[in-house]
């Protein structure tokens, strides 16, 4: 069964997503932002990890270049409801470019985030 971890700082957010993916079949490990959810990671790596851009002690996008500098090949998701001074749209292309496979804009569509996490997997 592969793994996941998903790191967001809002609860409810976190609830949507490890639902959709333990019905799909997915075991699902939680944090509740990017310092717990990287040391999480280093201590027992998932298959995956699903991030929040906007998050209190550290933020996704630091968490993306700090996992990605040490694991190179690990698989990131990035999710951002938007910020104060920029949309999100802006936001989840530099995780992208520092290594995001997905990126979605809350609200997340739980069906379509299936898709993107079996495609991760299928590839």
């Amino acid at each position: 069964m592969k793994q996941i971890l998903v790191i967001d700082d809002e609860r409810t957010g976190r609830l949507v997503i490890k639902k959709a993916l333990e019905d799909a079949g997915f075991a699902v490990v939680e944090a509740d932002n990017g310092k717990v959810g990287a040391d999480i990671y280093r201590n027992n790596p998932t298959d995956l990890i699903i991030t929040d851009i906007f998050m209190p002690e550290q933020d996704g996008i630091a968490t993306i270049l700090k996992l990605k500098k040490e694991f190179p090949e690990i698989k990131i998701i990035a999710v951002s409801g938007g910020g104060a001074t920029l949309h999100s749209g802006e936001y989840l292309q530099h995780a992208k470019d520092f290594g995001a496979i997905h990126t979605f804009q809350k609200p997340i569509d739980p069906v379509e985030l299936v898709k993107a996490v079996e495609a991760v997997f299928d590839n």
